[in-house]
């Protein structure tokens, strides 16, 4: 039998999720949107091109949460965007009765599931449906360092013409303009960043890092990204499956870990079958730490505000 995942919300990020888990054929996968329609249409097109490609994996979609029965790993993208003029609080107090909502949901069809969400913004939305899940924190956490990191690593092999897969890089912290590329441990083809660069180009590839995200909306004009969250999200689901027990950037509800407690925030996790198995606890300088409480502290307060 295969493990099947659900992924709530069929818009872009959700949609290009669940094609990528078919092409690497990880999960059967089930699309559930309100819009009448979407979830089942886009499960069609994603069946025909599995077709083409041979694969053997089943796609669903429909409006009904039924669909969520059976599922290993539920994918949490519904919500709102971020539109003009609207601040991070705005954004939460928008998107935290949506994740309660699903949450609800989840918890009646599938409540051994493990719950990625990548719903914005998505420090606050990790913690909010953690309290609200009745899960342990191994079991819901947020896919949003595995999207910063795949931008630094691209970012840095673009500066040095290397292939990304020579690249070893991280990014933590909050998933926004605070987030914090560790430049000090990253390296190419072995050798360290800071002995190929100097600090003001490692200045400007962390820079670029935080503006990945808005340099992509501002060529749209419409929309945001979607590829690489999209394929955030599966190289996520895959770790989990294959319980390969890979270290990945993800948003997780921390107890102590980096002194930091009742909040959730970017670190490096090792993610296999059960979920989470460990958080790992990589050194940061004064001046990262620094940025990384206060970061913890912000996410913590914003979810106060709402209760």
């Amino acid at each position: 039998m295969n493990n099947k995942v659900a992924i709530i919300g069929t818009g872009h990020v959700g949609a290009t999720a669940a094609h990528v888990i078919a092409q690497r054929e990880l999960a059967d996968v089930a699309l559930i949107d309100i819009v009448e329609g979407m979830a089942k249409g886009k499960a069609i097109d994603i069946m025909q091109a599995a077709a083409i490609q041979g694969s053997g994996i089943e796609i669903t979609g429909g409006e009904s949460f039924s669909l969520v029965e059976g599922s290993d790993i539920v994918v949490i993208t519904a919500g709102f965007p971020r539109g003009p003029g609207m601040s991070r609080s705005d954004l939460i107090n928008k998107n935290a009765p949506v994740i309660e909502s699903v949450i609800e949901k989840v918890n009646a069809h599938a409540p051994d599931s493990i719950i990625v969400i990548v719903t914005n913004p998505v420090d606050e939305m990790t913690l909010f449906a953690f309290n609200k899940s009745g899960r342990p924190r191994s079991k819901v956490f947020g896919m949003g360092g595995a999207l910063d990191t795949g931008r630094f690593i691209y970012f840095i092999s673009r500066r040095l013409g290397a292939d990304a897969s020579d690249v070893e890089a991280m990014v933590v912290g909050a998933h926004g303009d605070a987030m914090i590329p560790l430049v000090r441990q990253a390296k190419v083809k072995g050798e360290q960043l800071a002995d190929l660069l100097d600090p003001l180009e490692m200045d400007e590839l962390v820079e670029s890092t935080k503006k990945g995200g808005a340099q992509i909306i501002s060529l749209l004009k419409q929309g945001s990204a979607f590829y690489g969250p999209g394929t955030g999200v599966a190289s996520t689901v895959e770790a989990i499956v294959k319980d390969t027990r890979e270290v990945i950037p993800c948003c997780a509800v921390l107890d102590g870990e980096y002194d930091v407690s009742g909040t959730s925030i970017g670190v490096p996790v090792m993610i296999g079958r059960e979920g989470i198995i460990k958080i790992v606890e990589t050194d940061l300088s004064d001046e990262e730490t620094a940025v990384f409480m206060e970061s913890a502290v912000s996410i913590r307060q914003a979810l106060e505000s709402i209760g």
